[in-house]
């Protein structure tokens, strides 16, 4: 059984003002994570990048029992599901050092051709990824409910938010969400993240942000002539 541990202390550049944990830190070490985990078991650049292709998120979610805060030792842990046929399921906790449950986290991964942008067949280039089952996962990420939205704003990616696969980076959706949205500027405790995203975003493209709040919980969006995102917030 092949799963990923990794023990971080917490650094002043990974928290918020609120000293916990920012969001997009968080899937920032979820992802390097993932990335990683897959190099140890021989899937890296040398299977993917350099023949092409790339690894994309398609889903994530979040359920948060308390975020680790400022100077904390925490131990991140990461292993695959199952393949189904081109999804790559992953899963994740996050405990104190002394083996508090902090949070448990899932995703939905799969394959690009960064020519085309099409969805790869991970076996044409002999992607095989063998999958386990702990007992500790959470169930795999859906689409988020939409709830209505009644606030909006234009935003168009910067050249500091582009990653290596020439497109807004997934954790960048998590910044741009809570400047939007006032509970994380509150300090409110974030409890569940459901995000999808639908299409990519490359640098300087303009679209439409919109959001709107029921009973602690925000829905958010990004549209402009196709979809982006979509992401769901609950306090």
């Amino acid at each position: 059984m092949s799963i990923y541990r990794e023990e971080l202390l917490l650094r002043s550049k990974d928290v918020d003002m609120f000293r916990r944990l920012r969001t997009s830190e968080l899937f920032k070490l979820l992802q390097e994570a993932s990335i990683r985990h897959t190099e140890e078991l021989g899937m890296g650049r040398d299977k993917t990048l350099d023949k092409g292709i790339l690894w994309v998120l398609l889903l994530q979610t979040a359920e948060i029992a308390r975020m680790p805060e400022y100077d904390e030792r925490i131990v991140l842990k990461s292993w695959p599901g199952r393949t189904m046929h081109l999804l790559f399921p992953r899963y994740y906790r996050m405990e104190t050092a002394a083996g508090e449950h902090l949070l448990s986290a899932s995703a939905l991964w799969g394959l690009v051709d960064q020519n085309t942008r099409k969805m790869a067949f991970p076996e044409r280039y002999g992607v095989e990824i063998e999958g386990v089952m702990t007992g500790e996962e959470i169930a795999l990420p859906s689409a988020p409910k939409r709830l209505e939205c009644t606030e909006s704003r234009t935003f168009t990616v910067p050249y500091s938010y582009v990653d290596l696969n020439g497109h807004m980076n997934n954790t960048r959706y998590f910044d741009l969400a809570e400047d939007c949205i006032p509970a994380a500027a509150e300090g409110k405790m974030l409890r569940r993240i459901q995000t999808e995203y639908v299409s990519e975003a490359r640098f300087g493209e303009s679209f439409t942000v919109s959001w709107g709040e029921e009973s602690g919980e925000y829905f958010l969006q990004g549209e402009g002539e196709k979809p982006f995102f979509r992401m769901r917030f609950k306090y």
